[in-house]
């Protein structure tokens, strides 16, 4: 009889979820769930990727996320709350930093895999702490990237989210427009020989010093792959640092480009940014970039003099669709060899096919 009633416990019991192995961009592998229903985003503008891969409505399971994306971004957000009014009912985990992330509450929401990036505004390889306490609850963990080695690792952490979420077509189908992408770029590049020295003024007007730029990662491997040479690379060791404004007036660098983060909400609040971004008229960018441009020591660059001075938008360095950046800017370099190129129609494509909405605005822009 004892037996018996083991046995009726034993299959009453829930069965334990299936698992199988996945490889992240990490290089970790890592046991996730068959079916994943419960996710943690650890960065906001990791919808964006979902969006990807995920028919239907993307924010689905999705039970806690950082908060810098209403805050970096409230524009791109904004359209997430449109379309999907339940997106401002996901608990947050934490705010715009790894350090906020909130490993008890995120516990709390007994999530079946937390997705997390290899840099960013959230926690990254480098939060033991938090990596332990979420594998000592049973909550695996998967590392994407598209900031750190974003032309490397674009590809790849689409198809990893495509794998776990069974939704390995439609993330081949970007991975192919990805490639694409990029081609259009090698492609007309293989006969250029001169490469134009590029300035990078990083996140325009977030603070009064001069100059914020980039060194040879995130935004510096899009310039190369551009055709560019980074004015940054050998002369900043990490992601971003300060050049001094007389060695920028000594470098003369042959093209400037500015990374705009300002948008309709801090138009009034932030006048020192350049406006971009969802809801932002090609008029509007364009004034903003001359704006900033007027600032002492950066209006006496023989770039900005000689009209080429232009702008992109910040946050294709945190998304998958880095790519049309880099069409972008290879048009700006080399605008006679990318005369044929269209990054407007390539994003206008991309978005329609990846996304589960329109996003009209101003993307880049040119001092004239």
């Amino acid at each position: 009889m004892i037996r018996l009633l083991l046995l009726a416990v034993l299959l009453l019991a829930p069965l334990p979820a299936l698992a199988r192995d996945v490889v992240d961009v990490a290089g970790r592998r890592v046991a996730v769930p068959d079916r994943v229903e419960r996710v943690i985003l650890g960065e906001g503008r990791m919808l964006i990727a979902l969006g990807v891969v995920r028919g239907g409505d993307p924010t689905r399971g999705i039970v806690g996320t950082m908060g810098e994306y209403p805050l970096l971004d409230p524009a791109g957000y904004a359209l997430w709350r449109k379309a999907f009014p339940a997106v401002d009912a996901i608990p947050p985990v934490g705010k715009a930093s790894g350090d906020t992330f909130d490993v008890e509450a995120a516990i709390s929401r007994r999530p079946d895999l937390a997705i997390f990036g290899l840099a960013g505004h959230g926690p990254g390889p480098q939060a033991a702490a938090v990596l332990d306490r979420l594998a000592a609850a049973g909550v695996p963990v998967v590392f994407i990237d598209f900031f750190r080695d974003p032309l490397i690792n674009t590809p790849a952490s689409i198809r990893l989210l495509g794998e776990i979420f069974g939704e390995t077509a439609r993330a081949e189908a970007f991975a192919r427009a990805y490639a694409d992408a990029l081609g259009a770029v090698d492609s007309r590049l293989a006969g250029v020989t001169e490469r134009p020295l590029v300035f990078v003024e990083n996140r325009v007007g977030l603070s009064a010093d001069c100059c914020a730029t980039v060194g040879s990662a995130v935004i510096g491997n899009l310039v190369a792959r551009a055709g560019g040479r980074n004015l940054g690379t050998g002369l900043i060791p990490g992601n971003s640092g300060l050049v001094s404004l007389e060695r920028l007036l000594t470098a003369q660098p042959d093209v400037y480009l500015g990374t705009a983060i300002g948008n309709p909400s801090n138009r009034e609040s932030h006048p020192a940014r350049i406006q971009m971004g969802p809801g932002v008229s090609p008029a509007e960018a364009r004034e903003s970039l001359a704006r900033s441009l007027s600032r002492p020591g950066i209006r006496d660059l023989d770039a900005v003099r000689k009209g080429r001075a232009y702008a992109i938008w910040h946050h294709f360095f945190h998304s998958p669709f880095n790519a049309v950046a880099v069409q972008a800017m290879a048009k700006m370099f080399h605008p006679d060899a990318f005369a044929d190129l269209d990054p407007a129609a390539t994003l206008a494509d991309m978005l329609e096919r990846f996304q589960p909405f329109v996003a009209e605005g101003a993307y880049w822009t040119a001092v004239r």
